[in-house]
């Protein structure tokens, strides 16, 4: 069975950063586009980042443009969404998204407070 596991959320305060990670189990993603979502309790998941299987091409929700990047490393078969100056609206749970295949992680929070 194929997993998605994204790792690296937690609790940062409002200006900080967090590098989140995703790979997958018996899978290679080297030849798909992968998405970041995140999703707030009680409402939609909200696509915020997304990049083409090379990494030539990525694309971003107006609210992190700036501020996040998505990338990856094929050869190690890891797609990352780094977050830099977070906000407490950055608060939700970060999912990995292989849209192909519609393969989903199991998501990671991240809580941005003082």
């Amino acid at each position: 069975q194929v997993q998605l596991v994204e790792s690296g959320g937690g609790l940062v305060q409002p200006g900080g950063s967090l590098r989140l990670s995703c790979t997958a189990s018996r899978f290679r993603i080297s030849t798909y586009a992968m998405n970041w979502y995140r999703q707030v309790s009680g409402k939609e998941r909200e696509l915020v980042a997304r990049i083409s299987d090379r990494g030539g091409n990525t694309r971003y929700a107006d609210s992190v443009k700036g501020r996040f990047t998505i990338s990856r490393d094929n050869g190690n078969n890891m797609v990352y969404l780094q977050m830099n100056s977070l906000t407490p609206e950055d608060t939700a749970l970060y999912y990995c998204n292989l849209e192909a295949r519609d393969y989903w992680g199991q998501g990671t929070q991240v809580t941005v407070s003082a």
